[in-house]
């Protein structure tokens, strides 16, 4: 295989314990045809470029869908959130990821919705984040480009956890709603009020400026090429690929 990039040891030890069963004949080397898609996603090459060194690409491409269908990378991203422990500090924000023209072609009926929406920019997908205090990812989600950030937190909110925190959002996030809903959760906000509000709300401004680690995790997302660009039509495969970039980038790295 030469020089090419491959997956640690110490790192697939993290996530093999994750790995479906494999039944019959043995599956071709995990390390390997994770380290082909790993190099794939993050360098935004097609699936028949991939380097010959990490085996046919057509593997690595099934391999890649199958278990995005299975739900293996957001079982193995959930498992390692959870080994962190309970977060002191949540901070949320939202992205958008142009689609390119392979990813917006026409919907055929009955096919579930690809999460892509028409915006002053294109056509483009909204990720939605929560983070820890670290900048490190805990929940993701992914929904047309036109959503608002209001709610896309509205979609995150069941799965935020239930304990003394404090929840960290720009503007886009100030309503009396998702302030109580925050409140009921025992997560104190920390959202400087949109302008012309007539009661406006307090925030804690120096806790505020730590919010620049979710703009670098973003950065750090888009670092990889098929993140920052979407080629892949599924919604379901689109966001496999963020969650192996998650994984990679900040919790096996």
């Amino acid at each position: 295989m030469g020089d090419l990039p491959m997956l640690s040891a110490a790192q697939m030890l993290r996530i093999e314990p994750y790995f479906p069963l494999s039944h019959g004949v043995p599956r071709v080397d995990d390390r390997r045809v994770l380290s082909g898609i790993v190099y794939v996603l993050k360098n935004g090459l097609r699936w028949c470029d991939a380097p010959p060194g990490y085996g046919p690409h057509k593997t690595l491409y099934s391999r890649f869908v199958r278990w995005s269908k299975l739900g293996v990378f957001s079982r193995i991203f959930a498992a390692l959130v959870k080994e962190a422990g309970d977060p002191d500090v949540l901070m949320i924000d939202a992205t958008h990821l142009k689609a390119h023209r392979t990813a917006s072609s026409l919907l055929k009926k009955g096919l579930p919705p690809r999460r892509i929406g028409r915006t002053k920019g294109g056509l483009n997908s909204k990720l939605h984040v929560v983070c820890d205090g670290q900048g490190r990812p805990l929940m993701l989600c992914l929904t047309e480009g036109q959503m608002s950030d209001h709610i896309g937190a509205k979609l995150l909110y069941p799965m935020l956890p239930n304990h003394n925190c404090v929840m960290i959002g720009d503007k886009g996030y100030d309503s009396d709603e998702y302030r109580a809903a925050l409140q009921a959760k025992n997560i104190m906000p920390c959202i400087p009020p949109r302008r012309g509000r007539l009661i406006p709300a307090n925030f804690d401004a120096n806790l505020y400026r730590q919010r620049h680690k979710v703009e670098n995790l973003f950065a750090r997302l888009k670092d990889w090429r098929r993140i920052h660009t979407r080629y892949d039509r599924c919604a379901h495969t689109f966001l496999s690929a963020i969650t192996i970039a998650a994984i990679c980038a900040f919790w096996i790295n």
